[in-house]
């Protein structure tokens, strides 16, 4: 199958291309996923929100499922082990704007798993396809499942969890091509998620590792309708475009130090906008490895940076270096 960015259908909903940004936790808030639809993403994926806190009214979970019109669109994803709580956050992500409801049933954290979600559900696809059932039956938007080819690498589940998804209404598949056991590191299993593609009708998403038009080459050619992009997002948002062109044939620029420097400045100045100046800042050092790197004394900038508590002297500190 060629290589091909664009338009994509799931369910009732049209993307306008299918380059996608992964759901990732405490990083795809709101001001990423912004940033990420400035840089060329088709659909931003939010961080996962719990049913069960939904259910409970938890204040952080409720904010978490806040919207603005400058990150549509988006899909919400949500996770638990109970049917209607799952239903009850599928409805309160809708009434806030989602325009795709997500499930996760591949996170391999131990906390999410212990409370019978993430990829303990590939265990039981019954069970699974009940909470999907119950998401679609909850919803007008479409809703999607994103899970993992196996557990362990050793007995592929992917195309049997497609199967079911799609049997119980799921209007896609999110489908990262490691095994929970490699969590985000190793090759992707591109010959089990092609396994996956045939096994059903509706499109399938491959994610996992992708960082290049090269890559995204490989993963279309196993009949994927779209990508999922994570990691290679952080630190340049602007890897849809990127990706988009170089399959296009076009030359890539990559971004310079500087530029990385400023596109982050921006991001953590919309982060304490967002969040108040402590938490907008705190949330920001987690993925300073990302954005300030390879560039001679990377790691005392570093160093530097992550003492600092105010938006003014990270301010002062990134005009002196850049």
């Amino acid at each position: 199958m060629m290589a091909d960015v664009a338009p994509v259908l799931v369910g009732s909903f049209l993307a306008p291309n299918n380059l996608w940004l992964a759901p990732m936790a405490g990083v795809t808030d709101g001001p990423f996923r912004a940033l990420c639809l400035r840089g060329g993403a088709g659909v931003v994926c939010a961080e996962m929100v719990s049913a069960h806190a939904v259910h409970y009214g938890n204040a952080r979970s409720t904010r978490m499922l806040g919207i603005s019109e400058r990150e549509k669109p988006v899909s919400m994803q949500i996770f638990g082990s109970d049917e209607a709580t799952i239903a009850e956050a599928a409805r309160a992500a809708e009434a806030r704007g989602a325009d795709i409801i997500d499930i996760n049933a591949g996170c391999p954290v131990k906390k999410i798993n212990k409370a019978g979600a993430g990829c303990v559900l590939m265990k039981d696809p019954v069970h699974l396809g009940h909470l999907v059932a119950a998401a679609v039956k909850a919803v007008k938007v479409p809703v999607t499942l994103k899970t993992r080819i196996a557990l362990t690498r050793g007995t592929i589940l992917g195309p049997e969890l497609a199967r079911v998804a799609e049997s119980e209404g799921a209007a896609a598949v999110m489908m990262h091509a490691r095994a929970a056991e490699d969590m985000h590191t190793g090759a992707p299993n591109l010959d089990a998620l092609a396994r996956v593609c045939a096994a059903v009708k509706i499109p399938v998403f491959g994610n996992g590792g992708i960082d290049s038009a090269d890559m995204a080459k490989k993963f279309f050619e196993t009949g994927c309708a779209g990508l999922l992009i994570g990691r290679a997002a952080v630190g340049n948002p602007y890897v849809f475009r990127d990706i988009a062109r170089g399959l296009a044939g076009e030359k890539i620029t990559p971004l310079d130090t500087k530029r990385r420097a400023e596109i982050y400045l921006n991001l953590i100045e919309e982060n304490v906008a967002h969040y108040g100046e402590r938490i907008g800042v705190g949330r920001s050092k987690k993925t300073a490895g990302y954005w300030l790197r390879d560039f001679p004394g990377a790691a005392d900038f570093r160093a530097q940076f992550v003492r600092l508590e105010t938006l003014e002297d990270i301010k002062k500190l990134f005009a002196e270096n850049f």
